[in-house]
């Protein structure tokens, strides 16, 4: 086994990970904390190292006997290797506006469809849900909603005659934020702007008694009772005091920089991956102590959620069978 110490830099990393016995000995530490390595279909722990195949040869006779470091991860039966996966994995976590698969897939030499996939799992890992609601005390939180869609004038003339079919919000995908100031921010894809289904997700996500700020959108209307709710009316003003939603707006216009100018386009079944990938690098900005989160430190944090993530190429298309031969 190699050192432990860990790089801080991309360049760093792409060398310290260069090496398969160093990238090997990372995965083995992230999979087995306890330093024992067991077989994931029985649990046998004095499994064989297959120092050829860099794998693992279980001495009970079962199905999948032999496995790898990958095996119950997001990397779990991929051929490519784990210095492309971690580069990838650095490159993603620490993108401010993300990073194109053609980008990726240059940097690390794989093909365009096969980065797609790679970075789709990797937003899995970043899918980290809490069922322990923000707010209480003191705390502020803003909500808001945005719609996410491309421009129509810019599509090609095939795609917008799929896509288009009115004006406004018709077309695009409704998104609800619930920011608590100072801290994280929660995302959710939402069928329509309802009031059942916009107040549904403040009481699932916020504690009562917190102070609620919210636009002069009708659909909170009714939260008074449960919430110090205070609205602002953006078509008189954006700021009263402390009752606004900059901070969400701030954070629609990071999201949308991102989208719009390197994802270019989002299909609205996917969407939801690309904002759990957004609201980790936001969430993961500061420390506590409001220091900045360093990029190695963001790094481990997406491979910390690795494990028991797994994603198929054909749950990922809604495809089956040969269609979804990868």
């Amino acid at each position: 086994m190699k050192d432990h110490k860990q790089p801080r830099t991309l360049q760093a990393a792409i060398v310290h990970f260069s090496d398969p016995d160093r990238a090997l000995d990372y995965m083995v530490r992230l999979r087995w904390p306890n330093g024992v390595v067991t077989c994931p279909a029985c649990g046998r722990d004095d499994a064989v190292f297959l120092t050829n195949q860099r794998k693992w040869q279980c001495k009970s006779i079962h199905t999948k006997r032999q496995f790898s470091a990958k095996v119950g991860t997001i990397f779990e039966d991929s051929p490519i290797s784990l210095d492309k996966w971690l580069t990838a994995v650095w490159m993603l976590a620490n993108c401010k506006n993300g990073v194109s698969s053609y980008e990726i897939a240059a940097a690390i030499g794989v093909t365009q469809k096969s980065a797609w996939f790679m970075m789709h799992r990797i937003r899995k890992a970043m899918q980290v849900g809490s069922l322990v609601k923000i707010g209480g005390g003191g705390s502020e939180v803003e909500v808001d909603e945005t719609f996410i869609g491309g421009k129509a004038r810019n599509m090609h003339a095939a795609v917008h005659e799929r896509r288009i079919s009115g004006t406004g919000g018709r077309d695009k995908t409704a998104v609800m934020g619930i920011l608590e100031r100072g801290g994280n921010v929660r995302l959710q894809v939402v069928p329509s702007r309802r009031k059942k289904v916009l107040q549904d997700e403040v009481r699932k996500h916020v504690a009562a008694g917190t102070a609620l700020y919210t636009d002069f959108l009708l659909s909170y209307e009714g939260l008074d009772g449960e919430y110090k709710h205070e609205v602002i009316d953006h078509a008189e003003r954006y700021v009263e005091g402390r009752v606004h939603t900059n901070g969400l707006e701030n954070f629609w216009s990071l999201l949308k920089r991102g989208l719009h100018g390197t994802y270019v386009s989002v299909e609205p079944f996917h969407l939801h991956r690309y904002l759990d990938e957004q609201a980790f690098r936001y969430n993961n900005r500061r420390h506590p102590d409001r220091t900045p989160v360093e990029p190695a430190d963001r790094f481990e944090r997406v491979l910390s959620h690795v494990l028991s993530k797994r994603l198929t190429y054909a749950e990922l298309t809604g495809k089956t069978g040969e269609e979804a031969a990868f």
